[in-house]
C-alpha cells in the first residue's frame, strides 16, 4: 500500500457517511480513475485474504460489515492508528533522513509519520542535533529539503544503533520502522543468517548471540545501502585473522542477495568481526557427527512407521540434522511459535503421532526432555519431506516472482527445480505481477507480497525452507482437489547434469574398467556442447563416497581380535597420511565406550569417528574388511565385518558421502558384493557403481 492508499483506508473507516469518488479525488487532487485504481488495489488485498471487498453504488464507496477488522491487515506498519511520542518521532525522522540517498522534504517526513508539517518543523532542531551527535551533518536547501552528509560507514552504524534490538530501552517502535526503511527483506534476512551460520562452522569461529545479531543487522543495512548505490568510503586494512571470514561471508552475500560489494565492505566487516565476541563450541562440535548418525536412524524409523520411504531425501537429512544440532546445543536454541507450524500439526496428525512414537531414537542421547515446540519442528521437517516426495511428479505451471535481483531468483529457481516437476513459464520482478494474464499459470511463487496479482500466489523465502515446502504443498493440494488438474509436462528442460546422470549407470555397467576415464571425457564434451556447468557449487565442495574411498583407501581381510583393535587399524592409514592426529584414535575408542555402539550403522558395518576438535586434520575415509568379524555390542547388528574410519573437518563436507553410504547399506546386494569382492579395486568399483545408481 502506498501513502495515498493507506490514507484512503483510514478516511473511509473514519467517515460517518460513505465517501464518494469525487470526494476522494478532490482531497488528493487526482482523477477519479486514480482513486478507482487505489480501491482496486485495496480489494485485491482483501480477496487474497478471503475477506469481503469494497463496492461502489451511485459513485459512493460502501464498506463491508467487517471492514474495521481488516484495517490492521491493510495498513500494518503505518502511524495513523499508532501515535508516536516526540522522542519516537525524532528517531524515526532521523532514520528516514540518514537512510535517504538524496534530499527529503519536511512534507515527506510528515506524510510518513501522519503528522502535520508544522509538527516536523517544531521537531527539526532536535532531529538535527541528534544526527550531528553521530558525526553527520544535516544540510538544508530552500526548495529541495534536507540531506545528510558524512561518511557512509557512520551512516550505517547510525542506522545499526537504531535497528539493533536491546540497544536502548523503549526503542521497539523505531527499531521496527528502521527495519522497514532499510528494506531488509525477509528473504535476504534468511539468506544472510544462513551464510553467517555456515561460515561460523567453516572458520570454527562461533559468535555470541548478541554479536551474531549485530552482524546480521549490519549486513542487511549494507545490502540495502549498496543496492541504492551508497558505497563505503575507503577503509583501512586491519591485520586480523577475521579477514578471510569476512571475505567468504560477503562472497556469498554478493551471490545470493544480488548485490555488489567492494574491498572496503570486506575491510569494514573484518573490523566488526574482530571486535565481535565469540564462544567456545568444542563440546557442541564433538556432537555433530553423532547427531548426523542419529538423524539417519530417526529417518529410517519414521519411514518404517509411516510406510513412506524418506531415506533418499538429502534435503530432509541435511535440514533435520541442522535442526537437531541446535536442539543438542547447550544452551538449546529457542523456537518461536508459528501459525504455519500449528496448521501443519493440525493437518498432519498421523505424522505428528509417528514422530512422537520415534522421538526416543533422539531423546535417548539428549540430557533433557525435548520441548513440545522442538518436536513440532521435527514434525514439520517430516511433513516437508513427504510433500517433496508427493509432488515431484506434478507438472503445475508456475511463475516465479522475486524482488531482490537475479541472484535471489536463481537460488529460488534451483531449489524449485530440485524437488518439483514444475513448468516454470516465466521469471519476473515483483512489480510485474499485475501484468500476468489469467490462465498463463496455475499460481505464482514469490519472495514478497504481490499487489494486484490476478492469480493466486504463495510467499516463500529464497532459501525455500521446510515451512515453504508445506506452503507450496498446501497450494498443490488445493489445486489437486479442484476441478482442474494440470497435465504432465511433455517437454522437459535438458541440462548437462541431468544428461550425465542418465549416462553414468550405463557407462559403469557396460565398460566398468574404462568408466572413470570415459566419464571424464563425456563430462567435458557435454559441458562444452551445452555450455552449462555440471554441478552446483555446493556439490563441488561435498565429495561423493567414491571420492573418499578409492582403491588406495580400502584394505581386505584384515585380522583383528577386538572392536578396539579394528577401530585402531581402520584409522592407522589416515594417521600415517596426515589426515588425523594420534589423539583422534584414542578419542574414537573412548567415544564408543562412553556412548555405546551407535557407530554401527547397519548389520555388519561400522563408521567410527570423533568430534571435529579431537584431532581431525583433513576430511577422509579408510575402509577395512575384517577376516573374522568382531562384536561391538550392537546386538542384532553384530558381528561387524566392515569398519570405515571417518575423519570430518566440519559439519558439511563429508555429508553427501555419508548420506550415500547409509542409503547404499540398505541394499543387501551392495553389502553382499562388498563381502565377495576379491580386491580393493573391485570394492571401489562396486561403491562407485552403486553410488551413481542412487544419486
Amino acid at each position: 500500500m502506498n501513502q495515498r492508499t493507506s490514507t484512503i483506508i483510514h478516511m473511509l473507516s473514519d467517515a460517518k457517511e460513505p465517501l464518494s469518488l469525487a470526494d476522494l479525488a478532490a482531497h488528493f487532487q487526482v482523477s477519479q480513475r486514480t482513486i478507482r485504481n487505489d480501491l482496486n488495489e485495496i480489494n485485491a488485498t482483501l480477496r487474497q485474504h478471503q475477506l469481503k471487498t469494497l463496492t461502489l453504488k451511485g459513485g459512493r464507496v460502501l464498506l463491508p460489515d467487517d471492514f474495521a477488522q481488516s484495517i490492521p491487515l491493510l495498513v500494518s506498519g503505518d502511524f495513523y492508528t499508532y501515535k508516536l511520542s516526540r522522542e519516537e518521532r525524532k528517531l524515526v525522522a532521523c532514520a528516514i533522513l540518514v537512510n535517504a540517498t538524496g534530499y527529503v522534504t519536511l512534507s515527506e517526513i510528515a506524510d510518513h509519520l501522519f503528522v502535520s508539517r508544522a509538527t516536523i518543523i517544531n521537531d527539526l532542531d532536535a532531529i538535527k542535533a541528534y544526527i550531528q551527535q553521530a558525526g553527520l551533518e544535516v544540510q538544508s536547501h530552500a526548495s529541495r529539503g534536507l540531506r545528510v552528509e558524512g561518511p557512509e560507514s557512520v551512516k550505517r552504524f547510525f542506522l545499526l544503533e537504531l535497528l539493533a534490538p536491546g540497544a536502548q530501552e523503549g526503542r521497539e517502535v523505531q527499531q521496527d520502522v528502521v527495519s522497514n526503511l532499510v528494506s531488509v527483506q525477509a528473504g535476504n534476512r534468511v539468506i544472510i543468517q544462513k551464510i553467517i551460520n555456515e561460515q561460523e562452522h567453516q572458520h570454527h569461529q562461533f559468535l555470541t548471540d548478541g554479536s551474531f545479531r549485530e552482524i546480521l543487522f549490519y549486513l542487511g543495512i549494507m545490502v540495502n545501502r549498496n543496492l541504492q548505490g551508497a558505497m563505503l568510503e575507503p577503509q583501512p586494512l586491519v591485520d586480523s585473522d577475521k579477514y578471510y571470514m569476512a571475505q567468504d561471508i560477503l562472497r556469498y552475500v554478493t551471490q545470493y542477495c544480488g548485490v555488489t560489494t567492494t574491498e572496503d565492505d570486506i575491510r569494514l566487516l573484518c573490523q566488526m568481526l574482530t571486535r565481535a565476541r565469540y564462544m567456545r563450541r568444542e563440546s557442541f562440535q564433538n556432537n555433530i557427527i553423532k547427531i548426523q548418525l542419529i538423524t539417519r536412524q530417526f529417518i529410517a524409523c519414521v519411514s518404517d512407521d509411516l510406510g513412506i520411504n524418506l531415506n533418499n531425501d538429502y534435503d530432509f537429512f541435511e535440514n533435520l540434522s541442522n535442526h537437531l544440532e541446535s536442539v543438542f546445543s547447550a544452551p538449546p536454541a529457542t523456537y518461536p511459535e508459528s501459525d504455519v507450524i500449528q496448521e501443519v500439526l493440525e493437518d498432519n496428525q498421523d505424522v505428528v503421532d509417528a514422530v512422537q512414537r520415534q522421538l526416543p531414537v533422539l531423546t535417548q542421547y539428549l540430557s533433557r526432555p525435548m520441548t513440545e515446540m522442538e518436536g513440532a519442528y521435527v514434525a514439520v521437517h517430516v511433513c516437508a519431506a513427504i510433500e517433496r516426495k508427493k509432488n515431484r511428479e506434478l507438472a503445475f505451471r508456475v511463475v516465479v516472482a522475486c524482488h531482490a535481483g537475479i541472484g535471489t531468483s536463481r537460488l529460488l529457481l534451483a531449489r524449485l527445480k530440485q524437488h518439483f516437476d514444475f513448468q516454470i513459464v516465466d521469471i519476473i520482478s515483483a512489480h510485474e505481477a499485475t501484468q500476468i494474464k489469467e490462465g498463463t499459470a496455475d499460481f505464482v511463487i514469490t519472495t514478497v507480497p504481490l499487489q494486484g496479482c490476478p492469480i493466486d500466489y504463495v510467499i516463500v523465502s529464497p532459501l525455500f525452507s521446510d515451512e515453504d515446502y508445506v506452503r507450496v504443498g498446501n497450494k498443490i493440494d488445493a489445486l489437486r482437489n479442484s476441478r482442474y488438474l494440470p497435465s504432465r509436462v511433455e517437454v522437459q528442460e535438458v541440462s548437462s547434469k541431468g544428461l550425465i546422470e542418465k549416462i553414468k549407470p550405463v557407462v559403469y555397467e557396460t565398460v566398468p574398467k574404462q568408466a572413470p576415464e570415459l566419464m571424464k571425457k563425456l563430462r567435458r564434451i557435454i559441458r562444452d556442447y551445452m555450455n552449462q556447468p555440471l554441478e552446483a557449487e555446493s556439490e563441488i565442495f561435498s565429495p561423493y563416497l567414491h571420492h573418499l574411498l578409492p582403491a588406495s583407501n580400502i584394505e581386505l581381510d584384515v585380522e583383528c581380535a577386538t572392536w578396539q583393535e579394528a577401530v585402531r587399524r581402520s584409522a592407522l592409514p589416515l594417521l600415517e597420511r596426515g589426515y588425523i592426529e594420534e589423539r583422534y584414535i584414542d578419542a574414537m575408542i573412548s567415544n564408543i565406550e562412553e556412548n555405546g555402539p551407535y557407530v554401527v550403522l547397519s548389520k555388519g558395518f561400522a563408521v567410527p569417528h570423533e568430534g571435529l576438535e579431537q584431532g581431525s586434520v583433513r576430511v577422509g575415509m579408510y575402509l577395512i574388511r575384517l577376516k573374522t568379524p568382531v562384536y561391538f555390542g550392537a546386538e542384532e547388528l553384530d558381528p561387524v565385518e566392515f569398519v570405515c574410519c571417518l575423519s570430518a573437518v566440519d559439519h558439511k563436507t563429508h555429508l553427501k558421502a555419508f548420506f550415500n553410504l547409509v542409503n547404499m547399506l540398505r541394499e543387501d546386494e551392495f553389502k553382499q558384493l562388498l563381502h565377495t569382492a576379491k580386491t580393493p579395486e573391485e570394492v571401489a568399483m562396486v561403491i562407485e557403481k552403486y553410488e551413481y545408481s542412487i544419486s
